[in-house]
């Protein structure tokens, strides 16, 4: 359905005190602990635990936590391996499960009050795996920001884990053994924002992040199909896709939509808000899109004028 430059952008790709509701998980998250997700508290309002995608820093989810102030405690996880926080050892092979089991350790340690999860790319694969799992009930909503339940499906409709695992591994053998270059990250983050700023960020990021720690996340992104999980998903969800950055490859927002409601079809009740603006960051290409609909589906007061 998709080229290979479109599905490559489908690859896609700090710290205050945590607040007294988090304290019991506070040593376990410790900024720059090996292996760990740190965690940063700004506001104090509604919970939204924000995580980035792969290669991301946290930093991802700055304008969109300020732009919900003041009615939102943003919690921002910083996924270890990612934008120089520090990796986890190297014989550990379950990259996702060890993130969402630590992500679930953050919201238990808030019970009984229940928290929306945000995620964009690898962190809305987490935010579904997290909200699928038979004692998810901290979670009170979900917001997916450009991510899918199965990335093969992109390219064949017909994909299997088992089917795409052999090139998989083998690109993630290929990808654990050197830092990327710049001049390798640029055309590739160059098709995930529309923005040549923040191009130039990614591409950092990406330098900055380790290749064992990526490599295995993107090789566990590919061969995991979340789609036979939707339907254990019991928390309303809020999509967001894109399609501005298909449109130059002869893709209708037409098709783009339809890819999603496919991929999301076992998600009872699902509401997909399609990006015409946006590449991969929706959250930085299309703010207005992302931070209005967030507002509205929080059921938060329209934002004071400043």
């Amino acid at each position: 359905m998709f080229s290979k430059p479109v599905l490559s952008r489908l690859l896609a790709p700090a710290s205050l005190a945590l607040a007294a509701v988090l304290a019991p998980v506070a040593a376990a998250h410790a900024a720059n602990e090996p292996g760990q997700i740190s965690i940063t508290v700004r506001g104090s309002g509604a919970p939204v635990l924000m995580i980035p995608g792969l290669s991301s820093s946290a930093q991802v989810w700055d304008e969109t936590c300020a732009a919900l102030q003041p009615q939102v405690q943003c919690q921002i996880a910083q996924l270890p391996g990612f934008a120089g926080a520090a990796a986890g050892p190297r014989q550990e092979q379950q990259y996702l499960a060890a993130m969402r089991d630590q992500l679930q350790a953050v919201l238990k340690a808030q019970a009984p009050k229940r928290v929306t999860v945000m995620g964009h790319s690898l962190g809305g694969t987490l935010a579904l795996m997290l909200a699928a799992q038979p004692d998810a009930a901290q979670i009170e909503r979900l917001i997916i920001v450009d991510s899918l339940p199965f990335l093969p499906g992109v390219q064949n409709p017909n994909a299997t884990v088992e089917s795409v695992r052999p090139q998989m591994a083998a690109m993630r053998d290929a990808m654990s053994k050197g830092k990327p270059q710049a001049a390798q990250l640029k055309p590739m983050m160059a098709s995930m924002s529309n923005s040549p700023a923040r191009v130039d960020q990614l591409v950092q990021w990406g330098l900055d992040s380790d290749p064992a720690s990526v490599a295995q996340a993107m090789y566990e992104l590919w061969t995991t199909d979340l789609r036979p999980l939707l339907p254990k998903i019991k928390v309303p969800t809020l999509v967001f896709g894109a399609w501005a950055a298909y449109a130059p490859m002869g893709s209708s927002q037409d098709i783009v939509t339809r890819l999603y409601q496919s991929q999301y079809a076992g998600l009872e009740g699902v509401q997909l808000k399609i990006s015409t603006a946006g590449y991969h960051f929706l959250m930085w290409d299309d703010p207005a899109l992302v931070q209005q609909s967030t507002r509205e589906f929080m059921g938060l007061a329209p934002r004071p004028a400043q």
